[in-house]
């Protein structure tokens, strides 16, 4: 009995995507439902090629389908806005520090991923199956090694001891500092210029003596960093491209009718 009641009483679970027609083309709308929005928003997304509707806790999904069909023709312009995704296969061209080298696959059973630094190839020795992982891999490990590096001279620039450094695929931030001081960033960094990639190091490091963005945790930034505003500029006009790196345009969550 009290199972039924609670059955009856309990709210149905919010499903995880909607679908909107456009002009015979059916695109997908993820829903995300926050307790402390207070209204409901519409976003597309560069980073993560998808449409999403956030939710108020208490707000009908009725409300959330006439939301997405009207403003249909505007989520088929902004993803039709958003640039072409750039998988990691054979003869793909990938930034790698700034500059643009290109993938050479050679069929084989085992192997690895090399750089030809004169030639500006990758050359990644694997079945083509692992081509994508294999270069995943390959440029997150980069990138770990760089980071590592900022983060160790800006760190002995301010007296400190080095810090624990991950990387992820993150998509909302290039760097985050946790309040046990772990620094964390994006693999992606690897692919944008060197000064950007030292730039976002010394921003996070610059987090251990502020905790904050005020005048002195800027200070602090600047004179570890002080290519701060060209690296700013550069994330601002390039940053989001680089989560096109590596993904497929099925990401963009469009299915023909």
């Amino acid at each position: 009995m009290l199972r039924l009641l609670r059955q009856l009483t309990t709210a149905p679970k919010t499903p995880d995507h909607l679908d909107v027609v456009h002009e015979g083309v059916s695109y997908r709308v993820l829903l995300k439902r926050v307790s402390g929005a207070k209204r409901f928003t519409l976003r597309v997304r560069n980073a993560t090629r998808d449409v999403v509707i956030t939710l108020p806790k208490r707000g009908s999904l009725a409300s959330a389908q006439d939301l997405a069909q009207r403003h249909a023709a505007w989520i088929a312009a902004r993803l039709n806005r958003v640039p072409r995704a750039v998988p990691f296969v054979d003869g793909a061209a990938i930034p790698f520090k700034g500059e643009d080298f290109t993938i050479a696959h050679i069929e084989r059973l085992r192997g690895g991923v090399e750089i030809c630094a004169s030639e500006k190839i990758f050359r990644a020795s694997c079945s083509q199956e692992h081509l994508s992982r294999r270069l995943h891999d390959f440029l997150k490990k980069e990138a770990q090694t760089a980071l590592e590096a900022a983060v160790r001279e800006h760190c002995g620039s301010l007296g400190f001891a080095p810090r624990r450094v991950t990387v992820r695929d993150t998509t909302s931030r290039w760097g985050s500092c946790s309040a046990s001081g772990a620094l964390s960033f994006s693999w992606r960094l690897i692919m944008a210029p060197p000064f950007v990639l030292d730039y976002l190091a010394a921003h996070e490091v610059a987090h251990l003596v502020h905790m904050n963005h005020s005048d002195e945790f800027w200070a602090v930034t600047k004179k570890l960093a002080p290519m701060t505003d060209r690296a700013e500029a550069w994330l601002h006009a390039h940053g989001s491209s680089l989560h096109r790196y590596g993904a497929t345009d099925e990401a963009n969550l469009i299915k023909l009718k």
